[in-house]
């Protein structure tokens, strides 16, 4: 046996109880890393947890039906699937030209092998296909002719001369057209197809088009005509009381006295889901310092949706800050898969998901509900349900770097934030619109990775603004920038306020997904 002083004994405890808590930390992050990287992405409670949550919640519901007053039951009209046909015409819009090919007998084979008459024809059997044609190109020659009165040539007189107007171009001195253009930029913000896989493209077909060509068309037609609208829908937005805003990294590459691989931001401002004509906007700014989104929403007063980035919480007080439930349940979430199987079924963060889930199932039941009447269901039904949270949150402890940890420390330090949704029907539980608005952009930067310069990512916000705002009108992306880019050169000659005409709000429906227009 071997002796030792209480002091080494207590000191030796100590590094133990350190080394386990950084064992057990480890642990969590090489389980939080395997799911990530081979499970599944749904935030949806497993099964066979959810069984065990039933049980779990007795006294919770017993809890809330004693604070519950009277409810009003709210019926909700259950969505049915239709079966997916294999017809060609359910796929199709009804405005899709058809073209008939008639194959015949030759009348030469048409004898009745019988008695030798000519056939008759008694019917016929069609079979429809879906034909698909590749990106064409063609050249346009706008022919503008000039006239002199002969009369006047003859007699010796000054000969009157007429010409036909000319519509100004979309870029002087080039031969870019708005189609051209705007196939460029669904292709590339749309489709996510970066510039030099446009060209591969394109030059395989024939088409010596460079992609320096198609950046400078880009960034040209972005900053003469879609920057105005852009401007006019900024004006717009800073009108409504409800906005989402969020922010996702973005590389430059030429940034002056800075390196190449700094890093930038592109924010992200769109209207709620209150807005008859939704808008999103897109910003790129070098930091994410709170002073970039005071001066973008300048001008604004009302609720601003957001994640826990105490960015957003130094804005002035007329900007209220509603937190976001997806965020927390997300980290409960981690939390529970963080530990092993075995330890997840009765686990705390298990409780703690359980209730957001609670309050997620309450706001998908009150979603066609009108916001007044969503309003008071809240106060009954959710806020119990938050109270009920808040108590459970205070009788809990774990180690700060733990994933339980760090759930419950985002559920107290957000707390006043995250109730804010209870004082407004418009107000949404979670930050997920903003998320959804900013995922093409993501989507986009997998694919091409940086801009170049600044000028690169200021018309891609303004390209991305306005294609996702057609989206989120039930615009085609393609026909709307062929709208606009078709129009605004000759618009701007004789009407200054030609931007505030071409939103998409004001729109034809012609445009709309799925409509023809023969006018482009």
């Amino acid at each position: 046996m071997v002796t030792i002083s209480r002091a080494e004994y207590e000191s030796l405890k100590a590094e133990r109880d350190e080394l386990n808590q950084k064992l057990d930390w480890l642990m969590e992050q090489m389980r939080l890393a395997k799911k990530k990287v081979y499970g599944a992405s749904s935030e949806q409670t497993k099964e066979e947890l959810a069984g065990q949550l039933s049980l779990m919640f007795d006294e919770t519901e017993a809890w809330l039906s004693a604070k519950r007053t009277s409810v009003t039951e709210s019926k909700v009209v259950a969505h049915t699937r239709q079966k997916r046909s294999s017809r060609v015409e359910e796929v199709l819009p009804d405005n899709v030209p058809v073209e008939v090919v008639e194959h015949r007998v030759p009348e030469s084979e048409r004898n009745c092998p019988e008695c030798g008459t000519l056939m008759t024809e008694i019917g016929s059997e069609v079979r429809r296909t879906l034909v698909m044609i590749p990106a064409q190109v063609k050249i346009r020659e706008d022919v503008y002719f000039t006239y002199a009165c002969q009369n006047c040539k003859q007699t010796g007189t000054e000969t009157p001369v007429l010409k036909a107007e000319k519509e100004p171009p979309l870029i002087s001195g080039s031969y870019a057209s708005p189609e051209a253009v705007a196939h460029i930029m669904v292709q590339k913000f749309v489709m996510y197809a970066p510039l030099y896989r446009q060209e591969q493209e394109w030059n395989r077909a024939g088409v010596m088009l460079s992609r320096q060509t198609m950046s400078n068309w880009v960034l040209r037609v972005a900053e003469d005509w879609l920057r105005p609208i852009y401007d006019q829908m900024h004006q717009q937005l800073l009108q409504r009381e409800v906005l989402h805003a969020d922010e996702t990294t973005l590389q430059v590459l030429k940034l002056e006295g800075r390196t190449a691989r700094s890093k930038c931001y592109m924010w992200l401002y769109r209207t709620g889901g209150d807005a008859g004509h939704p808008i999103v906007l897109y910003e790129y700014q070098q930091s994410r310092k709170a002073e970039n989104a005071e001066a973008f929403l300048k001008g604004f007063t009302g609720w601003l949706h957001a994640d826990g980035y105490s960015g957003y919480h130094r804005l002035p007080e007329n900007i209220r800050v509603v937190g976001c439930w997806a965020h927390l349940r997300r980290k409960f979430d981690e939390a529970v898969n963080a530990l092993p199987k075995e330890q997840q079924t009765g686990c705390a963060a298990l409780e703690g998901l359980q209730y957001c889930n609670v309050l997620f199932a309450i706001e998908k039941e009150l979603a066609d509900l009108p916001p007044e009447e969503r309003y008071k269901q809240r106060l009954i039904r959710s806020k119990p349900v938050m109270d009920a949270l808040l108590a459970w949150a205070e009788t809990k402890t774990a180690p700060p770097k733990s994933s339980l940890g760090k759930a419950l420390y985002y559920l107290r330090e957000q707390w006043p934030y995250l109730k804010c949704f209870l004082e407004d029907g418009r107000l949404e539980i979670s930050n997920n619109r903003a998320e959804r608005s900013m995922k093409p952009f993501v989507m986009g930067r997998k694919n091409w990775l940086f801009a170049n310069t600044e000028g690169g990512a200021q018309s891609s916000a303004i390209v991305y603004s306005l294609i996702e705002t057609a989206k989120e009108n039930d615009l085609d992306p393609y026909r709307y920038l062929v709208y606009v880019l078709s129009r605004a050169p000759s618009m701007a000659v004789a009407d200054r306020e030609w931007a505030t005409k071409l939103t998409p709000d004001l729109v034809p429906v012609q445009y709309r997904r799925g409509q023809e227009d023969s006018t482009i």
